[in-house]
């Protein structure tokens, strides 16, 4: 089927513009100047933006359901309710646990990647943990932290083959670079996270693969002073490495606009990527939750519209979804509406290697595409070149 979509705000890489959309075999098909004449099905969009499905590359749930209870219905649940706020390509995460909750998280995964094929589409797994450094927890329980195990990786990696796309770890750690290098012969992307590394360290482990920094700010290292000299950590290195991708949990709360808007102006909309980093509760209101499995996850409350821990000593992940993500970055930080969209759709598909097919409204790619209002307010998606809700049912 041939879908023309007109009357769109078509959001490009690098501008918006009043265009034509044109979809075949679920691929783009052309992009035109203002409203053409074409044979095919005509899909009025009245003047909203079109835009790529956003990419997610670091969620643990949404929904009320959480990754790591591990069943389908919680995958799903979790994956359809980010699709109802526009993402169309999703990296579930896997929280430092048991082995036993990795693997069943690794089952329910696959479960789901086979069910849902009317979207998101879910290319691999995010795992984050268990191979982190203590100190830089935050709210990850510490008895489900340890060093990398070459029995147990090896164990995880044959399980999980074909079902991992990325992991973070703290590459400080005693056998982390021996880990790096594993990950990258098995095309997955290791990812810096909850780490105490100094710029040393951060420097070789890029060499071993680390080109990725997760979450930005939160959970790693900075300045330390040693008899009085300093010594830049993990944040000051991701700035310093040109060629390290970062992301960044925008969701107004990890940070203040005033950082959101200085990263983007160091590193370049090529280098950082967006990402809720949320729990089972976003997109609901509640005043309590659960961080990981509800079997064996903490308790964590919800206020000033972000998880802390019980104790208020430190937040336990985002409620955003990605639509929130895109207007925190637009009104609180001055970012142009076509590198907003940029951050949570090219770049973090080219973080996982999938920017040749997602991410971009270009010709021979994808047709997963979104509508949204002036407010970013989804309104409608149409994925594999399928229209699936809201105008594009129209």
């Amino acid at each position: 089927m041939k879908y023309l979509l007109t009357n769109a705000k078509v959001v490009l890489p690098h501008r918006v513009m009043d265009g034509t959309v044109v979809v075949e075999d679920g691929k783009i098909f052309a992009i035109e100047q203002g409203n053409v004449e074409l044979e095919g099905q005509k899909i009025d969009l009245k003047g909203l933006y079109l835009a790529p499905g956003f990419v997610e590359i670091h969620t643990h749930g949404a929904g009320g359901c959480d990754f790591m209870d591990g069943t389908l219905e919680a995958y799903t649940t979790a994956a359809l309710t980010h699709f109802e706020h526009g993402v169309t390509t999703l990296l579930p995460t896997a929280l430092a646990a048991t082995r036993e909750e990795i693997l069943r998280s690794i089952d329910g995964f696959r479960e789901a990647r086979k069910a849902l094929t009317n979207g998101p589409y879910l290319p691999g797994l995010h795992m984050e943990g268990p191979y982190l450094n203590v100190e830089q927890k935050g709210a990850i329980d510490e008895k489900y932290i340890r060093e990398p195990d070459p029995m147990e990786y090896e164990e995880f990696l044959e399980y999980g083959k074909g079902a991992i796309s990325r992991w973070t770890v703290a590459p400080e750690l005693k056998g982390a670079l021996a880990f790096g290098d594993r990950l990258a012969r098995e095309g997955i992307l290791p990812s810096i996270g909850h780490s105490n590394a100094e710029f040393q360290q951060v420097q070789e482990a890029f060499h071993h693969g680390y080109t990725h920094v997760t979450h930005l700010y939160s959970a790693m290292s900075t300045i330390v002073r040693k008899s009085g000299f300093r010594y830049p950590g993990v944040l000051e290195s991701a700035f310093i490495l040109p060629d390290m991708t970062v992301e960044l949990i925008a969701d107004g709360c990890h940070l203040p606009a005033e950082l959101l808007e200085m990263v983007y102006r160091f590193k370049g909309v090529e280098k950082v990527c967006l990402t809720c980093d949320s729990m089972r509760c976003a997109g609901q209101d509640v005043k309590e939750s659960i961080l990981g499995s509800l079997e064996k996850g903490q308790r964590v409350i919800i206020e000033d519209d972000v998880a802390k821990l019980p104790d208020r000593s430190a937040f336990a992940g985002s409620i955003a979804t990605t639509d929130r993500l895109v207007r925190v970055m637009m009104q609180q930080a001055d970012i142009s509406l076509q590198d907003s969209v940029r951050m949570l759709t090219l770049t973090p598909a080219n973080i996982i290697g999938l920017g040749h097919k997602k991410g971009s409204i270009a010709v021979g790619k994808d047709a997963d595409l979104i509508c949204f209002d002036q407010n970013i307010n989804i309104q409608g998606t149409l994925f594999g070149g399928r229209p699936v809700s809201g105008i594009f049912l129209n």
